[in-house]
């Protein structure tokens, strides 16, 4: 008996010091992103010539000892550090590179847990599975890079879906993942049961709907939960506990049909556009780019809209009709009536010299920090903001009727696609909006980043990248991440390191190199990696020229025609286009 509490005793101590190290270890991570960033590596020089395509895909792998990237040119890298090369904090080499063998944009790799397995998937339709062998991935360079054909590595090819695939989402497993497509359906697959796409029918998806859905994301805090978003105005919250369950209780929805196999318990949608904003500027926004479920606390969700900002939900919220009042001045929205049971789960705590844990925010405290809401009104200036008159310099005028819709030809959407946005589910309203970046040019995902999921990350058509605090909306830092657009951001699960791509136009000096079997200058796309820096001034921060920055973005997300000069401007584009000939990089994102 004396042993056996002996051992327990032992157990108990091992635990709790576990526990404190983790804890220890969660603080040091939190309070690093709470400095100024700098960048520390680029992936892809003269020695790894990195892809030749804009990058579409990063992820982390192996507690993040690898990273994923993937994109244009059909390729997957895996990156990972050198432990001979001492000069560089982060010395990631490129170890090894698949040829996947898709006939267009990868738009998401990813790691199947527990195996050596690369999920895929692209803009050919097709999902691909890759295994290189775990040697390849445990091994070290050598300075040399291992390539693999598809021949060599592919082990599974699925053809479910009917148009482009755009996300892959794993599960606690090596054999199941989710897909979402653009024919509007999210399909689970599971290695372990073969099946031939093109001789027998495939599974039922999990979600059917009549619009192009772009992306997807769960928890794993609660795996029964995903969203899923594209072309609408909301963001779907569906519950695959389809079976056995209450929907009605739990919900207070029931099933919809039999065309899928989970259930749409939630909508997330923001308030109705204010007084002067036309219809046109709020259809331009009708599309979701990024969804993120926060993997710290299991319901907490962030939406990216497309010409508008980032938002934040939560599941608990109770549904509301949408509010008729226009959106707030302030980043913090009027907080949704919250379940009482479930209200000590709310109050969580951003470590760091300012608590930011609670909704309310003394604005003292507050005042001297940049405030992406009413501060961005003020600094664009009140009748511009107010009234958005002609620009009597470039000749632009403003849609603020429907008589330019009938003169372009543009019909009201949500006329005759309402119903294809599943009306009879509730409507959770935000919590929160993130405001500044621009998001028009390509899709663009949003993240979370630090062990509590301190801050919210989004990148920009401007080739900078966005932080912001989360609790609070306030402005962390922005960051140059690209000369042109940043597409994706993803931060390590447990170095305060952050992993940036978009596209590229620059040729730059250590970017540019002639490959061996080739007479031509080969741009190669590269992805950066940033961390806290040791230095007090950034050279890739840009958050002294935040208000510079957020005015001309705002300014250029705003929907401007000229109603006299599209025949000009067309007949410019032809000429353009005649000359230059098809634009290829970067294409169809």
């Amino acid at each position: 008996m004396s042993n056996g509490c002996s051992l327990q005793f032992q157990y108990n101590k091992c635990l709790s010091s576990s526990l404190r190290v983790e804890k220890l270890r969660r603080l040091q991570l939190s309070q690093a992103l709470q400095h100024t960033l700098d960048r520390v590596s680029v992936l892809g020089d003269q020695d790894s010539h990195g892809h030749t395509g804009c990058v579409n895909a990063l992820s982390w792998a192996r507690n993040g000892e690898l990273l994923l990237s993937g994109g244009d040119d059909t390729t997957v890298r895996i990156w990972g550090i050198d432990p001979a090369d001492t000069s560089k904090d982060y010395p990631f080499v490129c170890r090894s590179v698949i040829h996947t063998g898709h006939t267009a944009n990868i738009f998401s790799a990813q790691m199947l847990p527990y195996s050596s397995r690369i999920a895929t998937v692209a803009g050919d339709h097709q999902i691909r599975v890759f295994d290189i062998g775990e040697a390849t991935l445990t091994s070290g360079t050598n300075g040399k890079e291992t390539s693999y054909s598809t021949r060599q590595s592919l082990i599974h090819k699925l053809r479910c879906h009917d148009d482009r695939v755009k996300r892959i989402v794993t599960e606690h497993s090596p054999d199941l993942f989710l897909t979402v497509a653009e024919d509007g359906t999210v399909r689970q697959h599971d290695l372990r049961t073969s099946h031939d796409c093109r001789r027998e029918p495939c599974p039922i998806p999990l979600v059917k709907v009549n619009h192009e859905l772009s992306t997807l994301s769960l928890s794993p805090l609660t795996p029964h939960l995903f969203v899923v978003a594209g072309e609408s105005p909301f963001g779907y919250l569906f519950d695959r506990r389809h079976v056995g369950r209450n929907l009605r209780t739990e919900w207070g929805t029931y099933a919809l049909d039999d065309s899928s196999l989970t259930t749409c318990v939630r909508r997330f949608g923001r308030p109705k556009a204010p007084a002067g904003e036309t219809r046109r500027q709020r259809r331009r926004s009708e599309h979701i780019t990024g969804a993120r479920m926060s993997a710290s606390n299991g319901h907490e969700v962030r939406l990216a809209f497309s010409s508008d900002g980032v938002y934040l939900y939560s599941t608990y919220d109770d549904p509301e009709d949408e509010r008729t009042s226009s959106s707030p001045s302030s980043p913090l929205l009027p907080s949704n009536t919250k379940l009482e049971h479930k209200s000590s789960l709310e109050k969580e705590k951003t470590p760091g010299p300012t608590d930011y844990g609670g909704m309310d925010i003394d604005a003292e405290s507050s005042s001297s920090q940049l405030n992406t809401g009413s501060d961005l009104a003020e600094c664009s200036g009140s009748e511009e903001s107010q009234t958005d008159p002609i620009d009597q310099e470039d000749g632009m005028i403003d849609d603020d009727d429907d008589d330019e819709d009938n003169y372009l030809g543009f019909e009201d959407p949500r006329q005759d696609a309402e119903s294809n946005y599943l009306p009879s589910v509730s409507v959770v309203l935000p919590r929160q909006r993130y405001s500044g970046a621009r998001n028009v040019a390509t899709i663009k995902d949003v993240n979370f980043l630090g062990p509590n999921d301190e801050l919210v990350a989004s990148g920009s058509d401007d080739g900078n990248f966005f932080l912001w605090h989360k609790a609070t909306g306030v402005l962390h830092g922005i960051y140059e991440g690209d000369s042109s657009v940043v597409n994706m951001i993803e931060g390590h699960p447990y170095l305060p390191l952050v992993a940036v791509s978009g596209i590229d136009h620059t040729v730059k000096a250590s970017t540019c190199a002639l490959l061996p079997y080739q007479n031509t200058c080969v741009l190669t796309q590269i992805h950066q990696l940033f961390a806290p820096s040791n230095n007090p001034l950034s050279h890739f921060s840009r958050t002294e020229n935040a208000t510079t920055i957020m005015e001309s973005n705002a300014r250029l997300t705003r929907p401007q025609l000229s109603r006299y000069g599209i025949a000009t401007l067309l007949a410019q584009a032809r000429l353009q286009l005649a000359l230059d000939g098809p634009n290829e990089e970067c294409r169809n994102q």
